[in-house]
């Protein structure tokens, strides 16, 4: 029924949408095959399925690229989260030659990640097309800058299966150079697995969900919480409002907090439509100041904006507490870990602006730092690359977390550090 609704919209919106072999999917999931978004019509998509489910990330949505490369005609570019997305056309800009020569001969390369037996499969479904590598070649050669309409045409929307949240950064990033001119529409609510809402409204910029009765129960508490919240029902919210979401949904779990925070922006035929704030999971909290992932963002682009030259790629966070012994006798305090472009280092002063904007932001935090009981931040710029490693070591295709809790993970990022 999710799909039919996805369908139905898309076609609305995009008439040309629906087009056999027109829609490329960039997706990983390991291990097996997981249904696209547009699943009730296989027909559109021109991605083999085994192509996604390879045990190597950056194999799957390498594959997965010159298999989209291949037909010129696309007009959907799907993409099971925009941070996919946004490391296939980062594999693009540094590997395109190699893409180019295997188009042209109708061949794929043996890889680290690419099982002999599946690449001998996909390989039967490749024949050579010089005309089109040599199209790749002249445009990369251009530049990287709108790319993807040059590439593709007649392509008419890209995808994404979440595009809220911090996931923005790269739904931003991606609008500004790569996909330049071309609009995003993210279909689906999903949470922990269990599909909850649909996105009836393909052209506005800002995702907004029609929430679903029949394929889920859903209780809401108020935030900010109460001292004794009681939970609402559907019928019982507010526009405007926020709420935490609680659902039961898949066999075995009942009544679960998801962590996940919903504004509800209005009403269709009764039903609320909510825009995904933020998720509680992701707050910063070593002395009870809980800074909010979104809110952190913001404090962290304002300080961007204070380092002339600076493009935020991307960032993650973590708690002193979770380096253990190796964080020495200094009071708790945030590792915050950045890639960035157009700098290569940070003087010490300009490392202080971002301790200094969230000491403007929230005043807890403030009080706390000049009490000496939470320490400055430790600000670390890491190499290109690193947060495509960690996005594989999380293994399963899952929004980037924002605050590290594994130890394993932050030692993964800390080896990447480079100032």
């Amino acid at each position: 029924q999710g799909s039919l609704l996805y369908l139905d919209a898309l076609d609305a919106a995009f008439p040309g949408a629906l087009a056999h072999q027109g829609t490329a999917l960039l997706h990983w999931s390991p291990g097996r095959p997981r249904a696209p978004a547009g699943w009730a019509l296989p027909t559109l998509y021109c991605t083999p399925a085994p192509a996604g489910a390879l045990p190597s990330r950056g194999t799957a949505l390498r594959v997965q690229l010159l298999f989209a490369l291949r037909q010129r005609a696309l007009r959907v570019l799907e993409a099971g989260l925009a941070a996919e997305l946004h490391d296939a056309l980062a594999a693009l800009r540094t590997e395109w030659p190699l893409l180019a020569q295997q188009l042209a001969l109708g061949r794929l390369r043996p890889q680290p990640g690419l099982p002999e037996r599946v690449r001998s499969q996909l390989q039967a479904l490749l024949t050579p097309d010089a005309a089109r590598a040599a199209e790749l070649r002249t445009e990369c050669a251009r530049g990287f800058k709108g790319i993807v309409r040059r590439l593709w045409p007649q392509l008419e929307v890209v995808v994404v299966g979440s595009a809220h949240g911090t996931e923005r950064l790269y739904c931003d990033a991606l609008r500004q150079a790569d996909c330049q001119g071309l609009p995003f529409y993210c279909p689906f609510y999903q949470v922990a697995g269990a599909l909850l809402g649909v996105n009836l409204w393909p052209e506005e910029t800002v995702p907004q969900f029609l929430l679903c009765s029949d394929w889920a129960f859903f209780e809401f508490l108020p935030c900010p919480a109460e001292e004794e919240p009681q939970t609402m029902l559907l019928d019982e919210l507010w526009e405007g409002r926020e709420y935490g979401l609680v659902v039961t949904a898949q066999p075995g779990e009942y009544r679960c907090r998801t962590g996940e925070v919903l504004r509800v922006t209005g009403f269709h035929k009764q039903c609320p439509v909510v825009e995904p704030v933020r998720r509680e999971s992701q707050k910063l909290n070593v002395r009870g100041e809980s800074i909010p992932e979104e809110q952190f963002c913001q404090s962290l682009c304002r300080a961007l904006g204070m380092w002339p030259g600076a493009r935020l790629v991307d960032y993650v966070c973590a708690e002193s507490g979770l380096l253990g012994d190796s964080s020495g006798p200094c009071a708790p305090h945030y590792e915050v870990f950045m890639e960035l472009q157009g700098l290569r280092d940070l003087s010490e002063g300009q490392r202080y602006k971002l301790d200094q904007c969230l000491q403007e932001d929230f005043p807890v935090y403030k009080s706390f730092r000049f009490k000496g009981s939470i320490g400055p931040l430790h600000l670390h710029l890491v190499g290109s690359g690193a947060f495509a490693r960690l996005r594989e070591a999380l293994g399963s295709a899952v929004p980037m977390p924002r605050v590290l809790r594994e130890e394993q993970l932050l030692r993964l990022i800390q080896g990447s550090i480079i100032s």
